[in-house]
């Protein structure tokens, strides 16, 4: 079974695109992988939707 997390890029200036490799990074970790991107053009929102095993061994 699998489980699903959306992330999105926080669009405060202090952000930066490094920072939110970051945080992938870091969900990565915990067993997280990018399965697909969403960008808004209105609104300069970036999402991404995660998927990991829901049943794996920590």
């Amino acid at each position: 079974m699998k489980e699903y997390k959306i992330v999105r890029q926080r669009t405060k200036f202090r952000n930066t695109d490094s920072e939110f490799e970051n945080e992938l990074n870091a969900l990565a970790k915990q067993g997280w992988i990018v399965k697909s991107s969403i960008v808004m053009n209105s609104s300069s929102l970036f999402k991404v939707i995660l998927e990991r095993d829901k049943n794996r061994s920590l």
